[in-house]
């Protein structure tokens, strides 16, 4: 994307500074970005209020808008006096969803930015949040801000899994380094690299084990653990990483994950998506089972082009 690069903050329809929206200001700042904040707004009670009497509902309804409307003003106008472009934007949509894809189509996005909003695990399991559709697919990065992060970030890790075979895999890896690095260097944060492997999960194919009375032995295992750091090297190397920034940990790359970010207390881990109905491994599904237990914010990047 050429000229200014353009954030979109998606705030909450109750009038409530977050976390997101001091993350978002000082990202805009760092990268010299301009921001636009929207907010869907839909709430139940004026929803149903129609049921009683529709005139007045559509009163109240304006009037909410106008003054989250103002309120928002009202929080844009410091950052203008800094020098950001900031623009405001209130809508009000019942399923904010396909709005904000509508967003994204029309106004290009160099980064969509919100706050996690956590739902429990059985409100996740008979509806599907906003924040997974959005992860699911949305082809503008995302940035979900977790409720304490700090304005600016200091730790960001990059997550990648470069042991696969085909493009298509390597592009999203160089796009995950390019943008925890893009993100680094705008923050003055260190940024640090992690593969997380786990021998047990991999996928015979992409080893040439055609033979299912193949047998593991450990003279295999270190073959392959020997070709996954040449894989994660020559990734590293190529996108300029330092060795000292570069960390193989053999486990669950979910609980590895998440056991590294509290141990070395990152803001932000950059990581990657794709498609759902292809390969599940560290660049896919486990994006989705670390969005309710990453204890920092996440910065997810899509693969290029249309969602498959």
């Amino acid at each position: 994307m050429s000229g200014q690069s353009r954030f979109m903050l998606v705030v909450s329809p109750l009038m409530e500074h977050s976390a997101a929206f001091d993350r978002a200001a000082a990202l805009a700042r760092a990268e010299g970005a301009a921001l636009h904040i929207v907010a869907f707004d839909y709430l139940e009670g004026l929803a149903t209020a129609s049921l009683v009497n529709e005139q007045a509902m559509e009163q109240m309804r304006l009037g909410y808008v106008e003054r989250h409307r103002q309120w928002l003003e009202e929080q844009a106008r410091p950052l203008r006096k800094l020098g950001l472009t900031v623009t405001t934007e209130v809508t009000w949509v019942e399923n904010p969803l396909q709005e904000i894809l509508i967003h994204l189509k029309e106004q290009p996005m160099d980064a969509l930015i919100k706050a996690l909003k956590h739902e429990s695990l059985i409100s996740r399991l008979m509806f599907t949040p906003l924040d997974v559709h959005l992860l699911r697919e949305s082809q503008v990065p995302l940035h979900f801000v977790s409720h304490d992060a700090r304005a600016l970030p200091r730790r960001i890790v990059a997550a990648v899994d470069p042991f696969h075979s085909g493009n298509k895999h390597l592009d999203l890896n160089n796009r995950i380094l390019h943008e925890a690095v893009k993100l680094a260097s705008a923050c003055g944060a260190e940024v640090d690299v992690v593969y997380a492997h786990d021998l047990s999960s991999l996928d015979t194919d992409e080893f040439d084990f055609r033979s299912s009375t193949a047998i593991f032995t450990p003279g295999t295992a270190k073959t392959l653990f020997d070709v996954q750091a040449e894989a994660f090297n020559t990734l590293t190397e190529q996108n300029g990483i330092a060795p000292e920034q570069r960390h193989m940990v053999m486990g669950n790359p979910v609980k590895v994950l998440v056991n590294y970010v509290q141990a070395h207390e990152v803001d932000v881990i950059v990581m990657g998506r794709v498609s759902h109905r292809g390969l599940a491994r560290l660049v896919g599904s486990t994006v989705e089972s670390l969005l309710y237990k990453m204890p920092c914010s996440m910065w997810i990047v899509s693969p290029q082009g249309p969602a498959e």
